[in-house]
């Protein structure tokens, strides 16, 4: 566990509608955690990490079950803390494991697994955006730490290939990025308003 925690802090950008962000730089509310069973990366708060773009880019073309009028984006500081980082061979192979468990102990019940898929309505998003069987693996890693009474984590970070190749050939992709899940609420430091960039020579 020496070198599992993230030692810094990171940057993170939520996209929402421009009354959340004034409630929550205000210190009227708070971002609330996502309990839907397609979440990527299984429940808690959603950023994107260094990447207000991104966020923007999702405030402004919402999935259909998020009402957003005026988009916007808040900024975060976040420390992962103990991060389920699935960049990381240690916590791939937990992943790995929580899936094998999961299928044993729900198939020879009767029990399907859930399953990755596009939503319908004739639309080909092609990346599987709603992840149920990921959420399911995920939310299961915490419950296995749970029953084992073991230190939970904090967060949990992945990199995600997403949207077409930028070229024929390429190894790259249009919507690739890094997502931050923050079941700890406490590791979010503060928030704050992303301002531009000024031209200071």
């Amino acid at each position: 566990m020496l070198y599992t925690a993230e030692p810094g802090l990171v940057i993170g950008f939520h996209g929402c509608d421009q009354r959340v962000s004034d409630a929550i730089i205000s210190g009227i509310t708070s971002l609330r955690p996502s309990t839907n069973d397609w979440d990527w990366l299984g429940h808690g708060i959603y950023f994107w990490q260094n990447s207000y773009d991104r966020a923007m880019n999702y405030a402004m073309h919402p999935p259909p079950n998020v009402q957003i009028h005026q988009p916007a984006v808040i900024g975060a500081v976040i420390s992962l803390g103990r991060c389920l980082d699935l960049t990381d061979k240690r916590w791939i192979d937990l992943t790995r494991s929580s899936f094998e468990i999961l299928k044993r102990t729900r198939e020879p019940r009767g029990f399907s697994l859930p399953a990755n898929a596009d939503p319908g309505g004739g639309r080909r998003w092609g990346d599987k955006v709603l992840r149920r069987l990921d959420c399911a693996v995920i939310e299961n890693v915490h419950k296995l730490l749970r029953d084992a009474g073991s230190q939970p984590f904090d967060s949990v970070r992945c990199v995600f290939y997403e949207g077409k190749r930028l070229y024929r050939g390429a190894g790259f992709y249009e919507k690739t990025h890094v997502q931050i899940c923050i079941r700890n609420p406490n590791c979010i430091k503060g928030y704050f308003r992303p301002r531009e960039e000024v031209d200071w020579k």
